[in-house]
């Protein structure tokens, strides 16, 4: 079948050609390429470049103007006020729940969080003041300047076109900053606030708001349209905004005109520069085929929105194939991806079937894959692991939250899928409401308490593998470089692992912190040196180059060996091979994590094989705020003086002290705070087996008791006697 976003009829130049497929070849070594995809992606490429062509010369003849809307047969004649009539007063298509009831959410009866709304709404207003991503509450001034990045206040040109802006330039500026700002997701606030009050200074800010940012940014030219993904997500925005402002008083034709042609002009550009590679895609193009979907549904009065709606339902299914696996996770090796597109689908589903477009039953079972994922990885404390890249992307940022939040989205899967293993509190969270409406709210709340706690679960296609019991638990990360082998999202953490117990979380990933912004901090947060795992002679598990921040290799190749869990105890052990290329001597590192649940602690075993002197390096990243203390017998105490509860980290058979290492962790995108990693350094030949104990105390249990185990399982003949060599019990 034809697929005019694919293939292009455009034969370049032989020499040209050739080269491009030795480009592709050797961009191949990060993951299987055949040469047959090799050249669809280079004649792809091709045609991309003489369709820019095409694109710039058109804009340079627009000279920036904004052309009208194009209206389908039907509503074309239309005037513009029986245009704008018509939108005002209809009723399909349908949106989310909670944005369509506007009415209903005014007389609803006000709640903290209601007011909490209002306020975050005036402050738009009244002071231009929003939070943005991990940067805290930022002033944007009385003229909003859409094309400053709003933390470093370096300029990007409002002229260039789209396909020459450079992202990464070297001076501190972040794009992803300036992209979180044109997203638009405040005006979700203002809207919101708008159903709540009716006030009208809220709709005159909003329309302010978009004729300021047309005019600053004319389609097609500067940061803001060099990723379709960008154009996408604040089309989104809009959509969502737009949905309660229709009837707003403030509205005239010219308004209307306007946000019209705007929508038109947004899914004509997403259509033209989808991010779509024969290689791979990726969550970039997932959210351009459901910005595109989401137009075309909403807005059916556009020429071309019944081709852009069939067009991205049929493109976001076949990525639901592609980029989610078979137990669920997400395929970029990133837990915060994995939330942001369950958003993009569990939202977009929600749109479809509101008006009745049909999904097959199987993508709703993958869907609800996805949901069983992210509730298994949750911690205890309902705080969800950075394990990979976490950016704090969002698709509707409805309620401000930190990156870790991850439990309202599964709020809104308990709801929808009439789930109550997903419920996460009593109360349903704002996203129900505005999502799924008061309907919604009602079957959340109406779900019963009354469930068992999650237990250990294995998600091999993502390499996740969660130990708990109670309030016991471990991440352990099995986890490849992601995307088949391409990966941009993941990190050097190849068997790391995560430690949360007695409501503290104590071994914690490090997080993301920036992206362009600063390349050697980017370097940092997804190094080896970075995440509780094993680093030898000071090398990445897999290649990475501070230059290239988009880029990992794909060395490592984790694989489990062994998984067991039954009532009593979990098992795993599984090994990488990303240091099988050092030139002192090729080393595999197995990893192996024995959970006593009834006893409650866990041992993790090192086994270093190979050849040759190495300079071993184990670490484990400790949470930030907690008291590191290393006692007489070398063994170390994490302490979290708000709940009592503490961590024993000790060596079998030795008695060794920690470095302890001064890091960062960031919970948010461009936030970090000071923590520390515990680091043992040995240097000696391999092969070489190495074990800790890892013991929790909690506040009110018998601490003698604990420490007498401790000293049992630390010092009697290998602990465990002949099987307690977990990484060659094989």
């Amino acid at each position: 079948m034809k697929n005019e976003s694919r293939v292009f009829l455009f034969i370049p130049h032989p020499a040209m050609f050739f080269m491009s497929i030795a480009r592709k070849i050797k961009r191949a070594l990060r993951g299987e390429v055949s040469v047959g995809t090799a050249m669809l992606e280079s004649a792809r490429r091709a045609g991309v470049a003489l369709a820019r062509q095409r694109e710039r010369a058109k804009l340079t003849n627009n000279h920036g103007g904004i052309r009208p809307a194009r209206l389908s047969s039907d509503f074309a004649h239309l005037s513009p006020a029986t245009l704008l009539e018509h939108f005002r007063a209809r009723i399909h298509p349908r949106f989310l729940s909670g944005f369509d009831d506007a009415e209903g959410a005014r007389h609803a009866p006000h709640t903290p969080e209601t007011n909490e709304l209002i306020k975050d709404a005036r402050a738009i207003v009244d002071a231009r003041c929003w939070p943005l991503l991990g940067y805290g509450v930022r002033d944007f001034g009385a003229e909003i300047n859409w094309l400053r990045e709003p933390v470093s206040n370096k300029q990007f040109n409002a002229h260039e076109y789209h396909g020459d802006v450079v992202i990464m330039r070297g001076d501190g500026a972040d794009a992803r900053a300036l992209w979180e700002l044109n997203r638009l997701g405040h005006l979700v606030t203002l809207a919101r606030a708008y159903a709540v009050t009716g006030d009208d200074r809220l709709a005159r800010e909003f329309f302010t708001q978009i004729e300021s940012w047309r005019k600053q940014n004319p389609a097609g030219r500067g940061a803001n349209w060099s990723c379709a993904m960008e154009v996408s997500l604040r089309a989104m925005n809009l959509l969502a905004a737009f949905g309660v402002f229709r009837r707003a008083p403030e509205l005239d034709e010219e308004k209307f005109s306007t946000l019209l042609a705007m929508f038109d002009e947004h899914g004509a550009f997403i259509r033209r520069n989808l991010e779509f590679s024969y290689i791979a895609t990726s969550n970039h193009y997932l959210s351009d085929v459901t910005g595109l979907l989401w137009l075309g549904v909403c807005l059916p009065e556009l020429q071309q929105a019944r081709v852009w709606r069939e067009f991205a339902l049929r493109e976001m299914l076949r990525e639901m194939d592609k980029q989610v696996h078979a137990d669920g996770a997400d395929c970029e090796s990133s837990i915060g991806y994995h939330r942001f597109v369950l958003e993009l689908f569990l939202y977009s589903f929600i749109l479809c079937r509101a008006n009745e477009i049909n999904i097959p039953d199987h993508y709703w079972q993958k869907l609800r894959a996805m949901l069983e994922y992210m509730r298994a990885y949750l911690r205890p404390d309902g705080r969800a692991p950075l394990v990979g890249d976490s950016d704090g992307g969002r698709v509707l940022a409805i309620v401000p939250c930190a990156a870790d939040d991850h439990a309202y989205v599964l709020a809104v899967g308990a709801s929808l899928f009439n789930e109550a293993r997903f419920k996460v509190s009593d109360k349903a969270p704002e996203e129900v409401r505005w999502i799924l409406g008061s309907d919604g709210v009602e079957a959340y709340e109406e779900l019963t308490d009354d469930v068992s706690p999650p237990t250990s679960a294995a998600f091999p296609d993502a390499g996740t593998y969660v130990m708990r019991e109670g309030d016991l638990y471990l991440l352990f990360n099995a986890s490849g470089a992601g995307l088949g082998g391409r990966g941009s999202h993941g990190h050097n953490d190849a068997l790391s692992v995560e430690v949360s117990a007695c409501g503290t979380a104590f071994i914690t990933d490090p997080g993301t912190f920036v992206y362009s912004a600063d390349l050697r901090a980017r370097h940092l947060f997804r190094s080896t040196a970075f995440h509780s795992t094993v680093e030898v002679d000071g090398t990445e598990q897999n290649t990475t180059d501070e230059m290239t921040p988009f880029i990992i290799g794909d060395e490592a190749h984790p694989r489990v060996l062994r998984w067991e869990s039954d009532a009593g105890r979990d098992l795993i052990v599984a090994e990488h091979h990303g240091y099988g290329r050092l030139k002192s001597g090729s080393i595999t590192h197995r990893r192996a994590c024995l959970f006593n649940k009834r006893e409650r602690y866990w041992i993790i075993e090192d086994a270093l094989t190979g050849e040759g002197q190495h300079d071993f390096r184990f670490r484990f990243h400790v949470a930030p705020g907690l008291q590191v203390d290393v006692r007489p017998d070398s063994i170390t105490e994490l302490c979290d003086k708000i709940t009592g509860a503490r961590l024993l980290v000790a060596l079998v058979d030795v008695s060794e002290s920690p470095a302890i290492e001064p890091r960062s962790t960031s919970r948010d995108y461009g936030a970090k705070v000071a923590s520390s990693s515990l680091c043992w350094t040995v240097r000696a030949r391999a092969p070489l087996v190495v074990a800790w104990i890892l013991l929790p105390i909690g506040k009110n249990e018998n601490e003698a008791a604990r420490l007498q185990l401790l000293s049992l399982l630390r010092n009697r003949d290998r602990m465990l006697g002949a099987s307690f060599k977990l990484t060659s019990d094989l």
